[in-house]
C-alpha cells in the first residue's frame, strides 16, 4: 500500500499531525462530518488511503463553511474552472507557498529577464504566484499578463529587444506567442527558459520554440488552485513527469488516480486526497533524480453525458488532431436544459495554407465513436466538425479548454 504514496513511512508519518488536523477540519463541516465520522487518529498512510477521497465540489463546499484565513498575511481569494463548469475558489496566504518551492525548484536567478505572460487581475491566481517565484529570485520581470492577438507583434519586438531570457505562461497561451513569432519571423536567440504551468505541454511548442528560440528549454510546474503548486520538472524530465514537493503527499489509488495530501501546516485548502481528476503513476524519472516521481497520465474526468451516454472528449479530441493540417481541436457541448442539443467539433488549422475536411472528419467520428453515432442517430446534424480561425478561449486567462458548454435559451 506504501509503495502508492510519493513519500515513504519514515518520511511522511511524523509529519501526518497536519493531515489529522486537516481531517478535524473537514469533520466539522456539516455537510462533509457523517463521511468521515468512523475516520479517526489517522496517523499510517494505510490509515490515510483509506479517507474517502475529497472531490471539488466537497472542497467547495468545505471553505464556503471553514473561511480560511492566514495568520500572517493578506488571505487571497482565487478561483479555477469556469468555462466548462462553475468556479472552483481556492485560498492562499500572500507569497502563494512559492518559498517552498523555490527551495527546491529554481528556474530562475538575478541575470534573468522574465516575461509573465500568465493573465493578470480577477481571480486569476498563476500570475501572481510566478511573481511570487520571480521575486524570489531576484530576477528582473515584465509583467506582460493578457495580450490580444493584435498585439502580438509590438509586444514580441519589444521582448527581443529587451533581451528577454525567460518567459512563463500556459501551454496554450505560449503556443499563440511562439505561433506568432513563428509565422512572421521573429527571433529571440536570448530566450532560454519557459516557465509553464495550468495545462499540459503541447508537443507543438518545441517544434516553434526550435526556429523561434533554439536555446530555450521547458520547466514546468504542476498542480491547481486548490493544491497550488504539487511537483515540478527541469529540462531533463519528461514533460509529464515531476517531482512532488516534500510538502506535498502524492497517492495513487486503485483506479490509477492521483490524490494529494498537504504536509505544510500553513496550508489554508483543507487538501486531503484530494482528486484532481488527472490520473497518474508514480515512476523513476530519467533525470536520475532520486525517489518517486510523478507521471500524469492525463485527465479522468473527460467523459461528459450526451443524451444519457458517456462521451470521451480526450479520445475525441486525439481523433481529430490526428487528421491532416489540423494544429488542435476543441469540443463544444450546447446543452438546453440540461439536455445536449449539439456537439461542435471545432478545428484549427496547422497553418495558412491548411485546408483539414472536416465533412470526412465528420463522417468518420460518427462511424467511429459509439455514443454520437447512438446519441445523434435521429439528427446527425446536430454533430457538426468545424474549421475555425480560433478556439475559444477563456479571455480572462487566455486558457483554452478541450471542453466548452455553452447553455442555450
Amino acid at each position: 500500500m506504501t509503495a502508492s504514496f510519493s513519500l515513504p513511512p519514515e518520511a511522511a508519518e511524523p509529519r501526518l499531525d497536519v493531515a489529522r488536523r486537516t481531517l478535524e477540519r473537514l469533520r466539522g463541516v456539516p455537510a462533509l462530518a457523517a463521511r468521515y465520522a468512523a475516520h479517526v487518529n489517522v496517523h499510517t498512510l494505510e490509515r490515510l488511503a483509506a479517507l474517502p477521497p475529497l472531490a471539488k465540489d466537497d472542497l467547495n463546499t468545505a471553505l464556503a463553511h471553514l473561511e480560511p484565513a492566514a495568520e500572517h498575511s493578506a488571505t487571497w481569494l482565487f478561483q479555477s474552472g469556469g468555462s466548462t463548469g462553475a468556479p472552483k475558489v481556492g485560498y492562499a496566504p500572500t507569497g502563494f507557498y512559492m518559498a517552498g518551492v523555490h527551495a527546491h525548484w529554481q528556474p530562475l536567478d538575478r541575470t534573468d529577464v522574465f516575461a509573465n505572460a500568465w493573465g493578470a487581475g480577477r481571480m486569476w491566481g498563476a500570475h501572481y504566484l510566478a511573481a511570487g517565484l520571480a521575486d524570489l529570485s531576484g530576477c528582473r520581470i515584465i509583467a506582460l499578463g493578457s495580450v490580444t492577438r493584435e498585439e502580438y507583434g509590438d509586444w514580441l519586438a519589444f521582448l527581443a529587444d529587451r533581451g528577454v531570457t525567460a518567459i512563463g505562461g500556459t501551454p496554450s497561451v505560449l503556443r499563440l506567442w511562439f505561433a506568432h513569432a513563428r509565422a512572421t519571423g521573429v527571433r529571440l536567440p536570448s530566450l532560454r527558459k519557459v516557465l509553464w504551468l495550468g495545462e499540459a505541454w503541447q508537443p507543438q511548442l518545441d517544434e516553434d520554440l526550435a526556429v523561434v528560440a533554439p536555446q530555450a528549454r521547458r520547466w514546468g510546474m504542476f498542480g491547481s488552485t486548490e493544491t497550488w503548486v504539487v511537483g515540478t520538472n527541469t529540462p531533463d524530465c519528461p514533460a509529464d513527469t515531476f517531482h512532488p514537493l516534500p510538502h506535498q503527499l502524492v497517492h495513487v489509488d486503485a483506479d490509477g488516480l492521483l490524490d494529494f495530501t498537504t504536509l505544510d501546516p500553513e496550508m489554508l485548502n483543507p487538501v486531503l486526497r484530494y482528486h484532481t481528476g488527472d490520473a497518474g503513476e508514480l515512476t523513476a524519472c530519467p533525470c536520475g533524480r532520486p525517489g518517486p516521481a510523478m507521471r500524469v497520465l492525463g485527465r479522468r474526468d473527460s467523459v461528459v453525458q450526451v443524451r444519457g451516454l458517456g462521451l470521451d472528449v480526450d479520445e475525441l479530441i486525439t481523433r481529430a488532431e490526428r487528421e491532416p493540417g489540423v494544429a488542435r481541436a476543441q469540443v463544444v457541448l450546447t446543452e438546453q436544459r440540461g439536455r445536449a442539443t449539439g456537439v461542435d467539433v471545432l478545428l484549427l488549422a496547422d497553418g495558412p495554407g491548411a485546408a483539414p475536411d472536416a465533412e470526412r472528419l465528420r463522417k468518420a467520428l460518427l462511424a467511429a465513436t459509439f455514443t454520437l453515432s447512438t446519441a445523434f442517430q435521429h439528427d446527425p446534424e446536430s454533430f457538426r466538425v468545424r474549421p475555425v480561425d480560433a478556439l475559444v478561449s477563456n479571455g480572462r486567462t487566455g486558457k483554452t479548454a478541450a471542453l466548452v458548454v455553452r447553455e442555450e435559451s
